[in-house]
């Protein structure tokens, strides 16, 4: 059995990625930010399993990712802070949890001999195409702190493997979205919105495009990274290879939901303007040439689950609908 560590497991993606690992019989070891209530985050909606270890800590402590990397034979490296409009607030803490972080898990990694480092990126890093699809080879743009700091992020990480031989693996989600995900992200702030019933939605530029990936797909992608020795060194897309807008996305939503709610636009939600990443198209060529990677979802169909997970009263409950988060 193989013995992973999932750091971030606590988070949106790391849930998800940490029950498919369970569901095929790894062991994992999920790593939760610590807090002194003892809350696991969404670790909490998982199922107890004997092959699951939750422990707490931080990865801005280099001491401590040396001892949760022990015997570990594969690490997945989600643990980041990931709002774009909070990296505008506080730009440092960016810096200091993605690139340092990063840092003392690579550094970690390689003194404890781990096989495999699957670290996590973003498409966030290509800013707006300059032309599409967008492949590995699209140059980087910093165009918010954040992307700033994932682009310095992924840079320590592919050194490791250039200086050092570390085993690692970029993977580039483009927009992930479904159960669990935070209500700063426009999807489950659209959907809980209009189960909480509201009539009108404010909301931020409509115009940019995104390559939406269901979370189940894009934790596919993760694992089968992880089990190709081909992609070791390399930058791979995890993407459906299919853009849309925003205000189609909306109006999809909408219509899943039979809602006749009405978008109105808000100054304060929107990006400064060489801030916005205007089209996001992924090309997952790549990967699908690596691996046996294939979205399993189109876009309808993960709304649509994603719609009934959020309507059920016991998790609509843990969202605070009225608020706007950063």
């Amino acid at each position: 059995m193989k013995k992973v560590l999932v750091t971030g497991a606590d988070g949106f993606i790391g849930s998800h990625l940490t029950e498919m690992l369970l569901q095929k019989d790894y062991y994992v070891k999920a790593l939760s930010q610590y807090n002194s209530f003892n809350n696991w985050g969404w670790l909490e909606d998982i199922p107890k399993n004997n092959n699951l270890e939750v422990i707490s800590g931080d990865i801005r402590d280099s001491h401590f990712c040396k001892e949760i990397t022990k015997n570990i034979d594969i690490i997945f490296h989600l643990a980041a802070l990931i709002a774009i409009p909070y990296s505008y607030v506080a730009p440092d803490s960016y810096i200091d949890t993605n690139i340092k972080g990063t840092l003392n898990i690579c550094q970690a990694a390689k003194e404890n001999n781990v096989k495999r480092l699957v670290h996590t990126s973003t498409s966030e890093v290509y800013g707006t195409a300059k032309y599409v699809p967008i492949d590995e080879k699209h140059p980087k743009q910093a165009q918010s702190p954040y992307s700033a700091s994932k682009i310095g992020a992924d840079a320590i990480a592919l050194s490791f493997f250039n200086s050092f031989n570390l085993p690692i693996t970029i993977a580039r989600p483009f927009n992930t979205y479904g159960p669990r995900q935070s209500a700063r992200a426009i999807i489950p702030s659209i959907i809980s919105q209009i189960a909480s019933g509201l009539k009108t939605i404010k909301v931020g530029d409509l115009r940019p495009t995104r390559d939406f990936n269901f979370v189940k797909d894009t934790c596919k992608g993760f694992i089968e990274l992880a089990e190709c020795e081909e992609a070791i060194g390399m930058e791979v897309n995890i993407s459906s290879n299919y853009e849309i807008s925003m205000k189609d996305t909306l109006n999809l939503i909408k219509d899943i939901m039979k809602s006749d709610v009405k978008f109105i636009t808000e100054n304060e939600r929107l990006r400064p303007h060489n801030s916005e990443v205007f089209r996001l198209w992924g090309d997952n060529n790549l990967i699908k040439k690596l691996t046996n990677f294939k979205p399993d979802f189109n876009l309808e169909q993960g709304l649509t689950e994603t719609i009934e997970w959020f309507t059920k009263s016991e998790n609509i409950i843990k969202y605070k609908t009225d608020i706007y988060n950063v």
